[in-house]
C-alpha cells in the first residue's frame, strides 16, 4: 500500500480510534500508542499515522492518552502491559519521563519506539522524531530574511516555547536563536513557556511581551495553534505592520495565516508519517529485522512565498487530509 493508501485508511478509522477502539482483528497481536495529549492536533494526527502502520503490519492499536500528566501516563504503561500489548509507541509527556515508563515495559519484556520529544535515558528500540534544530533554525532564516528586508535587526524577539524539560523544545530554541545571531539580532526579552498548551495562554504571553517590550519585532512560538493565539494578540494590539509572527508544526488555520501573509511561516513537523514510521518500525523489529536507532524526519518549512506549492505534502504528511 502507497502513503495516499495508508492515508486513505487512518482517517476513515481516526474517530473511532479517538474512543480507544481496536479495528483489526490482528492475530499477530496488540500495540500501544501512548500520547501527552489528544486535545492538541499534533497528537491526533501522530495517532493516525500510528494506527494505519499497525493495521497494515497486521496488528490492532490502541491509543492512550496521558493528558500532559506524568502520573497518567505511567498507569497508561501499567495498563497497556496488563492488557497484553506486545508494542509500544509513546510520546513522552516531557523527555525526563520517559525512563520510568521504559524501565516499566523493559521489565515486561515489550520492545518501545520513542515518537517525538525524546528521553533522558533508558533502553528503547528506536527514536523517531524532527530535525527540531534544522526545522527551527530554517524558519529562524527565513524570518530573518523578511527581518533584514525590513529593517529590523535592530530590535529584539520573543520565544513562546514548549517545556524546555522537553529536548526538542531545547532544539527549537537554540535554532532560532542561532538564526538570529547570524543576522546580529541578540536581543531576546525572556522566554514563556507553556503550561496549558491553548491559544488563549499564547495570547496573554505576546500580550506581555510587547507591552513590556517596545522594540519587540518578531515572536516565535513553538506549536501551531499557540502560535494562532499570539497572532490574535498582535493584530489585537494593532502592530501587524510592526513585528511579525513565526511558527512551528502547522493547523489548517495556521496555513491559511501564512497563505495571507499574516504568520511568516512555519516549520512544519510531518506527525502523520512520523507515527506510521515509529509503529512500523515497531511492527519491522519485532519480525526480526534491522532498524536504525534514531530516525529524523524532515521539517518542511512553509511561508508566505511557498506555502501553495507545497499542499499536496503538507496535507498528506502533516494533516493527514484534513485540509480536502
Amino acid at each position: 500500500m502507497n502513503k495516499r493508501g495508508f492515508l486513505m485508511a487512518s482517517v476513515a478509522l481516526a474517530s473511532s480510534m479517538l474512543l480507544g477502539t481496536s479495528f483489526a482483528s490482528a492475530a499477530d497481536g496488540k500495540f500501544v500508542y501512548i500520547t501527552p495529549s489528544l486535545n492538541v492536533s499534533f497528537w491526533r494526527y501522530v495517532a493516525s499515522g500510528a494506527e494505519a502502520a499497525a493495521v497494515e503490519a497486521g496488528y490492532t492499536l490502541e491509543t492512550l492518552d496521558s493528558n500532559n500528566d506524568a502520573k497518567t501516563q505511567l498507569q497508561n504503561a501499567q495498563d497497556a502491559i496488563t492488557q497484553g500489548a506486545v508494542g509500544i509507541v509513546i510520546s513522552p509527556t516531557d523527555s525526563s519521563t520517559a525512563p520510568s515508563v521504559l524501565k516499566l515495559a523493559e521489565e515486561a519484556g515489550i520492545p518501545v519506539v520513542i515518537a517525538d520529544i525524546g528521553t533522558t535515558g533508558g533502553e528503547y528500540v528506536a527514536f523517531v522524531g524532527s530535525d527540531n534544530y534544522g526545522g527551527a533554525k530554517g524558519i529562524g532564516m527565513a524570518t530573518a530574511e523578511v527581518l533584514t528586508e525590513k529593517g529590523w535587526t535592530d530590535g529584539s524577539y520573543g520565544i513562546i516555547g514548549i517545556p524546555q524539560a522537553r529536548i526538542n523544545g531545547q532544539l527549537r530554541t537554540n535554532g532560532f536563536r542561532d538564526a538570529m545571531k547570524e543576522i546580529g539580532m541578540e536581543k531576546e526579552v525572556p522566554m514563556q513557556q507553556m503550561a496549558t498548551f491553548t491559544p488563549d495562554e499564547s495570547f496573554r504571553f505576546a500580550q506581555d511581551m510587547m507591552t513590556a517590550n517596545r522594540d519587540l519585532r518578531v515572536i516565535f512560538v513553538q506549536s501551531d495553534a499557540q502560535a494562532v493565539g499570539a497572532q490574535k494578540a498582535v493584530k489585537a494590539a494593532r502592530k501587524t505592520g510592526d513585528m511579525l509572527v513565526a511558527a512551528f508544526d502547522g493547523t489548517p488555520e495556521l496555513v491559511e495565516l501564512i497563505k495571507s501573509g499574516d504568520i511568516v511561516g512555519a516549520g512544519m513537523q510531518q506527525p502523520y508519517l512520523m507515527g506510521f514510521t515509529a509503529t512500523e518500525t515497531l511492527a519491522k523489529s519485532i519480525a526480526g529485522e534491522e532498524v536504525e536507532k534514531e530516525i529524523a524526519l524532515p521539517i518542511l518549512i512553509g511561508t508566505t512565498s511557498n506555502i501553495e506549492g507545497m499542499l499536496d505534502e503538507v496535507n498528506l504528511n502533516v494533516f493527514a487530509g484534513e485540509l480536502d
